[in-house]
This record gives C-alpha cells, sequence and structure tokens, in this order.
C-alpha cells in the first residue's frame, strides 16, 4: 500500500494544476474576460499577441480559448490561426536569416537541444509533435530555421497543426462562453499545456539518465 502513496500524490497534483491559476487570478481572470471588446478590437489583439509569441511569454492557448469565447468558433479559429501562423513564420525566417545566435536570444539553449533530439528521431514533423507544448513550441521553429529547412517542409506542417489548434481552443472557449464558466476554462487552457510541458520534459530528463547509465 505504501508504494502507492507516491504515484497517488503526483496523479492527484497533476490532475490540481489546471485549478492552481483560478484559484490564485480567479479575480483577474473575471475582470479581464468582462471588459467589453468590439470583434475588430478582440481579432486585432488576438492576432498581435498570438503573432507575438515567438519573442514573448504568451500563454496562446488562453489567447486561442479567449477569441473562441468573444468571437466564436468560426472566427475565433480563423484570428488565432492567422496570429499563430503569422508568429511562427516571422520566428522561421528570423531564425533562418540570423542563425543560431538569434534563436538563443529567444529560447534557451537546453530547449534547442531538446527540440533537436526530437528533430533526429522525427525529423521537421517535430513541429506538429511540439506545436501544442509551451517552450518546445517556439524552440522548434527557431531551429528549424537555424537548419535552413525549406519553406516547403516548414509550412505545410505548422499550417495543419496551428489549424487544429486553433479549432479545438476556439471550440472549448465557445461553450465555456456559453455555460458560464469561461474564467475556469482558462485556467484550465493554462494549466494542461504546463502539464504537458512537464510530461515532455520529464521524458527526456529520463531518457537522458538511461543513456547516461547505460
Amino acid at each position: 500500500m505504501g508504494s502507492l502513496i507516491r504515484p497517488i500524490l503526483m496523479i492527484s497534483f497533476v490532475l490540481l494544476i489546471p485549478l492552481i491559476p483560478f484559484l490564485l487570478f480567479g479575480d483577474l481572470l473575471q475582470q479581464w474576460i468582462t471588459v467589453q471588446f468590439s470583434v475588430r478590437d478582440s481579432a486585432l489583439l488576438i492576432i498581435a499577441l498570438l503573432s507575438s509569441d515567438i519573442f514573448l511569454p504568451i500563454p496562446s492557448s488562453v489567447v486561442c480559448t479567449f477569441g473562441g469565447a468573444k468571437l466564436g468558433v468560426f472566427q475565433g479559429t480563423l484570428v488565432a490561426w492567422l496570429g499563430m501562423n503569422l508568429g511562427a513564420i516571422l520566428g522561421f525566417w528570423l531564425a533562418r536569416s540570423l542563425g543560431q545566435s538569434f534563436a538563443l536570444k529567444f529560447s534557451e539553449g537546453k530547449d534547442l537541444n531538446r527540440a533537436r533530439q526530437l528533430t533526429q528521431q522525427c525529423g521537421p514533423s517535430v513541429l506538429i509533435l511540439c506545436r501544442g507544448v509551451p517552450v518546445l513550441a517556439e524552440a522548434s521553429v527557431l531551429l528549424m530555421g537555424m537548419q535552413k529547412l525549406s519553406w516547403q517542409r516548414f509550412l505545410l506542417p505548422v499550417l495543419l497543426s496551428n489549424l487544429g489548434l486553433a479549432i479545438a481552443y476556439s471550440i472549448f472557449g465557445e461553450i465555456a462562453e456559453q455555460h458560464q464558466w469561461l474564467p475556469l476554462a482558462l485556467a484550465v487552457s493554462i494549466g494542461l499545456p504546463v502539464i504537458l510541458a512537464a510530461i515532455v520534459k520529464w521524458r527526456f530528463e529520463s531518457r537522458f539518465q538511461e543513456e547516461e547509465q547505460s
């Protein structure tokens, strides 16, 4: 029985992570979503935030969920997809033009190394695998730019994976708005990517330790 306590505690903690932002920032989230934006202003704000994601720590999952709530599934998806694509394309182009020195300004070396290890196994499909993972999403884009990946091989996986994420978060946001639990939905959209990033990081560290021991 004692051997089960640690796994149960870890699972419980992971399940509670999406609730932590809601408990800490619930009032702030409520104030933010009650601000009245026009459709045009909401769209421009979402595009501006998502297109700067490569340079700033923007929680794109939250922004996309907010877009679905305020604009609906169709317009929310279109705006989120456009913003995410602009950010990825800009980061890829700059890393392709300026090289490693630029990439290291906006991504840590260890994150680029993780993306590089995944690339060695998966090739350019790492762009799809990392799209929804905070930090690695940006690192994979910068890495592909550093490695001079062709525009054709870059655009297709990024455009498709961004479309999938935009649709999913926009649907989530609209449903949350309809049922009046948008603040909790925004908190969940913060927590779930954090969980995913933690799992990926744990997996990398475990594999690294296994390789050292072998």
